[in-house]
């Protein structure tokens, strides 16, 4: 079987071109003929609104990556198109997670199929953002019509797609794990390494901020008088893709400077681990959401954790036993913490993390390209006939 897979990877930094080099090395474990073609140009610099889109460091071994596709060039779009084409593939692979690269996605989708070979699937991470902007719902249905079969990732994608296509083949898989970033260290290393001092309880924010992920009901959870004069504190590990003036306002009204720790800057994939082996509770406070890499980094590193009952997150968090979910509500939240540290529910929940973490892997994922490519195939061998 010959794949190639659309979409972000080095040098392109962050959760999804991470996600695409996993899953393209398990194609190869597989013995699957894969490559990954990326973008020569991603987002323009006008509507990125971190520090800069790239990674530092050398290229994935044993993978092949090439840089072809921009994103906002229709020559090159028809240019590429006309390549992959040209290649006949079996598998046209796309990530899609955002309106803004319908027309770029869905117009090489368009062009690679019309040789009559390559079936085009998609692997969807969010059929409509989490921002709305005018137009989002037309470059949608572009996109979804130029699609042979999906990937969803969580339940509540699943029923989005089918809202825009319900006539083709759509499989749901859970987010894998990601143990690209290594296995969990001890506590005291992992603490030791971030300069924090192991007596205290840390909870984890982690990933880049913005408004749908709730970092300032967290903070306002976290103001809350029981959970003041105890040995606790906040990690907030992540960008800021918007003005951090709100969250500071709120920490510095009610008191809380010295009881929240920022890493206010991209992760390295090598530091990830830090992370997520010092925390004793990983919080998702998201105002909406379709599923989230950082809940399969905190089973991959045995980490309990809380998320609101928004999109798919509750899906994979059994409640009160691998963790919590709560209301997206501040009085909730600190309700579920104070819940955690009385009860000394860590240990508890932390085993529960261990048994369910073996529900997420790589192998599952691409199962569910493959089965949707043979019953894309059937449904055309039904049509011929």
């Amino acid at each position: 079987m010959k794949i190639t897979l659309l979409g972000p990877a080095y040098p392109y930094r962050g959760g999804l071109a991470a996600f695409n080099e996993r899953l393209a090395r398990q194609f190869t474990d597989e013995c699957k003929d894969i490559d990954i073609r990326t973008f020569k140009l991603q987002y323009p610099k006008i509507f990125f609104p971190g520090k800069t889109q790239y990674i530092n460091g050398p290229a994935p071994e044993g993978i092949k990556i090439v840089r072809e596709l921009n994103s906002i060039n229709p020559f090159n779009w028809i240019c590429t198109g006309l390549k992959i084409r040209k290649q006949k593939y079996d598998i046209l692979l796309i990530r899609y997670w955002l309106p803004f690269m319908a027309l770029c996605l869905g117009i090489v989708a368009r062009i690679v199929k019309s040789n009559k070979y390559t079936m085009v699937i998609s692997l969807v991470d969010n059929v409509l953002p989490h921002e709305r902007r005018p137009g989002d719902l037309w470059l949608t249905r572009f996109f979804m019509k130029s699609i042979d079969g999906a990937v969803a990732l969580s339940y509540t994608v699943q029923k989005e797609i089918e809202s825009f296509r319900n006539d083709i083949p759509v499989s749901l898989t859970q987010h894998p794990l990601f143990d690209n970033y290594g296995g969990k260290i001890r506590r005291e290393e992992a603490l030791s390494a971030l300069k924090l001092d192991p007596d205290y309880f840390y909870l984890l924010f982690f990933g880049f901020i913005r408004n749908y992920k709730g970092l300032d009901l967290l903070l306002k959870a976290f103001t809350n008088k029981r959970l003041r004069n105890r040995k606790v504190k906040l990690i907030v590990a992540g960008e800021f893709y918007e003005s951090e003036v709100p969250y500071k306002t709120i920490i510095r009204e009610g008191g809380i400077e010295d009881d929240v720790i920022f890493f206010d800057h991209f992760i390295r994939d090598e530091d990830v681990r830090f992370f997520f082996s010092g925390a004793d509770l990983v919080v998702q406070p998201y105002k909406s959401a379709t599923q989230s890499g950082v809940t399969q980094i905190a089973f991959q590193f045995e980490v309990p954790m809380l998320v609101t009952d928004v999109g798919g997150l509750k899906e994979i968090v059994p409640h009160e036993q691998c963790g919590y979910v709560v209301k997206p509500d501040p009085e909730v939240i600190a309700d579920a913490i104070v819940d955690y540290l009385d009860n000394n529910r860590k240990n508890t929940f932390t085993e529960c993390v261990k048994k369910e973490k073996g529900k997420f892997t790589w192998d599952k994922m691409t199962d569910s390209v493959t089965e949707v490519f043979y019953r894309c195939l059937l449904k055309q061998l039904i049509r011929a006939l």
